[in-house]
């Protein structure tokens, strides 16, 4: 089942709401590996700055957090309140997830980032199928991110988390209980302004991802590049943009000099590329659920 921004197929009346939100999730990862030409990342063209990633391998990452974000959908169903349980059964649902994923890609870290930011909206859409606005989602995933998961193990400490104490930089962590602004101020308005161009849905996506680009502190950005790295990708962006976007002439020419050079800083925008997942979760959200009623 694929979700498209104006054109949505009924699913088969068998699903729950539970495999519908975990469908569109999966979709949202899938639509973000296969958007092309992304700059330094896996797509369908390259590996981008990745020596041990390719778009297959993304796609089965995907399909294998399927079952997670179906739990964490039904858990949401169940416990109906924003709080500590559902905040540590979010977390330890996603941890296994986590683990079902590194089975799957023998090890190599795909989609840890996307776990966190589409699991806390998986869980925010369950909570109120009323209200699938992107500020409604963005609040409840907001309030959810806030309370602490007493339960993750002390020497947990991702290279995202790392690089954010060593720049104080706004990781992950931070975007979700920020409310995702990268996504809910600048991705989203830019895939609406540019789809309203009429250039086509993938020029669309990239410009949402180049939005999301220019003032993100992406940490794998940082990790791989430092802040050399990080203003090649924001300034790059920033230039696609204003050249006229990625339906442009200008502008794809300097997307391919962005791509030139944050692939010779071995500068990979993972972090962007998370958010645009869940950027493309949260917009197709009203079409696909908004006449369907709840049924767990």
């Amino acid at each position: 089942m694929r979700a498209q921004h104006n054109t949505y197929i009924s699913p088969p009346r068998h699903l729950s709401l539970s495999d519908r939100l975990a469908d569109l999730a999966v979709d949202a990862l899938i639509d973000e590996a296969d958007l092309s030409p992304k700059p330094a990342l896996v797509d369908r063209r390259s590996n981008g700055a990745h020596q041990d990633l390719h778009v297959g391998l993304m796609h089965a990452s995907a399909l294998s957090l399927w079952p997670a974000f179906k739990e964490i959908a039904a858990a949401a169903l169940e416990i109906r309140e924003i709080g500590q349980p559902l905040r540590e059964a979010v977390g330890r649902i996603g941890r296994e997830g986590e683990a079902a994923m590194m089975r799957t890609t023998q090890g190599v870290n795909t989609h840890r980032g996307a776990i966190w930011a589409l699991g806390l909206l998986v869980a925010a859409a369950a909570l109120d199928e009323d209200d699938l606005t992107p500020g409604g989602l963005s609040l409840r995933a907001a309030k959810l991110a806030l309370i602490e998961d007493r339960n993750v193990p002390s020497q947990r400490l991702s290279h995202g988390s790392e690089v954010a104490r060593k720049y104080g930089a706004i990781g992950a962590r931070e975007q979700a209980q920020l409310g995702f602004p990268a996504v809910i101020q600048l991705g989203l308005p830019q895939l609406h302004r540019s789809r309203a161009t009429g250039n086509g849905e993938q020029n669309a996506r990239l410009d949402a991802l180049l939005a999301i680009m220019t003032t993100l502190s992406d940490t794998c950005v940082l990790y791989r590049a430092g802040e050399e790295g990080l203003a090649a990708m924001q300034n790059g962006a920033r230039r696609v943009l204003e050249a006229g976007g990625s339906a442009s002439l200008a502008g794809r020419r300097c997307l391919n000099e962005l791509d030139r050079q944050l692939l010779s800083l071995n500068a990979s925008p993972g972090g962007a590329a998370d958010l645009l997942a869940a950027c493309l979760f949260i917009d197709c959200l009203e079409p696909a659920l908004g006449n369907l009623s709840r049924n767990v």
